[in-house]
């Protein structure tokens, strides 16, 4: 049976890092801790003295000072791999970790998933091709000599970058190596890295250069597994889960995330907030709760974007200058359906069409697919729909041979609302309000990603009350944006009622407006 060796680099908070060292051993497994140079010796000692009665943790003696994007990180990595190899020698694999990581299954179950695949755990992506650099200095982190750190020596480590490039002092990457790039948080077996330390002795000149490549924790390891272990025995993926924000920073976990954690299809996940006591907690009992049985759902990056930015699905921040400068025109009318239920919307859009009150356009900024003319590419697809609205809008009143014109749109887009009111074109919403079950709520959040196949039921219990309260957000605050000529059809008001409202908003006749009014199946699901 797999028994691991965590590895564990940290550089704070000693009495966390003692907490976790006892969380992960109570189970059997092991813990390697290296404690960042640059943090007082007396954090260290704290820490040696809290863990000194457990057998089942060794700390690195001969500590090393750290920095980020530095070869000093790979350093205390291989550092700390030694101390496990020596003071573990049942360990089968070794787990990198830091401070910030938490299980989010049992031991049991991640000694299962380690002895059902005999494999290293590792993101191994072509360095040149995989595109998993986005931003950003590529080549350069390995052409060039690096000695300086980026963050600490912005000015310095950049005129030597300049200067380097100036002399053409390009170099090469040492032959028969294929560079790959991934995650540094890996899970290896013991051979594994048996075969790295011996590289590593062998291999002076390989050494040196990944010494001075720039960020070479995302490339030392998944260049040489790749290298020394057959393909078919390599899963190139982490078993860590963790996501990054729009802002390219680590996303960051707290004590409503739970549920969300457990269903994903991970060991431990990366990072938890020092402040969640309350799930740290639970986590850690977690992994020592012989639990065998987790529904993975995999839904983890959209829900998590879901509940922290919530509203924000399919907006832009802001407009174009020049769609800003832009006008529909003075003489055109736009009438905007907004509706969450999309075919109530399409239905309603449908009649107007049918009894040629006014050309209408289902949800050409929603969905991909809305049957529009030819634009001359604009139409093509939803980014440059968005890119060009103001632009698509002049061009469909012309293509179309209109000044009035009607479009549905979700009531989550708000900002674009807002910018068509900010237009100098004559703009009127129709805002239609359904009764949304629960069953129209789960259909939604999977329409949108938010929820899979195996997602918990607990899971969705609590994210189904969100949902709900999105939809009523969204129409409460265009309707408490003093937005002129805002006009309401709300599903169950009396047919003579809702052919008053159509009546005002799209200037029929009495007779039109009853007939639309009693569109067949208008609000049915």
């Amino acid at each position: 049976m797999a028994k691991i060796a965590f590895i564990l680099l940290c550089h704070k908070d000693p009495e966390a890092v003692i907490r976790q060292a006892e969380g992960l051993t109570k189970a059997g497994d092991y813990v390697a801790i290296h404690f960042d140079a640059r943090s007082p010796a007396q954090a260290y000692a704290a820490i040696e003295a809290g863990l000194h009665d457990n057998p089942n943790v060794a700390l690195v003696r001969k500590r090393i000072k750290c920095g980020w994007g530095e070869w000093s990180l790979v350093r205390a990595t291989l550092a700390t791999i030694e101390t496990a190899i020596d003071a573990f020698p049942r360990a089968t694999h070794l787990y990198m970790l830091s401070g910030d990581c938490r299980p989010i299954k049992s031991a049991e179950h991640a000694r299962a998933m380690l002895d059902a695949r005999d494999a290293d755990y590792i993101e191994s992506f072509d360095y040149f091709t995989s595109g998993w650099i986005k931003t950003g200095m590529k080549e350069e982190r390995l052409i060039y000599r690096h000695y300086l750190n980026e963050r600490t020596n912005k000015r310095a480590f950049y005129a030597m970058l300049a200067a380097q490039k100036a002399l053409k002092l390009e170099r090469h990457i040492p032959e028969g190596i294929d560079m790959m790039i991934g995650s540094q948080w890996w899970c290896l077996r013991r051979r594994t890295i048996e075969r790295i330390l011996a590289f590593c002795r062998k291999n002076r000149a390989v050494m040196r250069f990944f010494a001075t490549t720039w960020i070479p924790d995302e490339t030392f390891f998944q260049t040489l597994v790749r290298h020394l272990v057959p393909r078919a025995e390599i899963e190139s993926r982490t078993l860590t889960f963790l996501m990054f924000t729009d802002y390219g920073m680590p996303a960051t976990f707290y004590d409503d995330h739970y549920d969300l954690l457990l269903s994903q299809d991970f060991l431990f996940a990366r990072k938890i907030s020092p402040e969640a006591d309350e799930l740290k907690e639970r986590l850690e009992s977690l992994w020592t709760s012989g639990r065998t049985s987790f529904p993975i759902a995999g839904d983890g990056r959209r829900l998590f974007q879901f509940l922290t930015q919530r509203g924000r699905v399919g907006r832009r921040f802001a407009p174009r200058f020049w769609e800003r400068e832009s006008s529909l025109g003075r003489d055109r009318e736009l009438i905007v359906l907004v509706c969450k239920k999309y075919h109530v919307a399409k239905r309603l859009a449908e009649s107007l069409r049918q009894h040629q009150v006014i050309p209408a356009l289902d949800y050409i900024f929603n969905e991909d697919d809305s049957p529009m003319p030819d634009l001359g590419g604009i139409e093509t697809s939803l980014a440059k729909r968005h890119r060009h609205r103001r632009a698509m809008l002049r061009m469909l009143f012309r293509q179309m041979g209109t000044d009035r014109l009607a479009i549905c749109l979700d009531p989550a887009d708000f900002e674009l609302l807002e910018e068509f009111y900010a237009d100098r074109t004559t703009i009127r919403t129709l805002l239609v309000d359904c009764a949304y079950d629960e069953g129209y709520l789960r259909g939604h959040a999977q329409r949108i990603g938010l929820l899979g196949d195996q997602t918990p039921d607990a899971t969705i219990e609590r994210l189904m009350p969100t949902v709900a309260q999105d939809f009523v957000t969204e129409i409460t605050r265009i309707r408490e944006a003093d937005l002129p000529d805002i006009h309401r059809l709300v599903e169950g008001t009396p047919e003579a009622e809702m052919a008053t409202v159509l009546e005002t908003v799209f200037g029929t006749d009495r007779d039109t407006a009853e007939a639309l009014a009693r569109t067949p199946h208008l609000f049915d699901d």
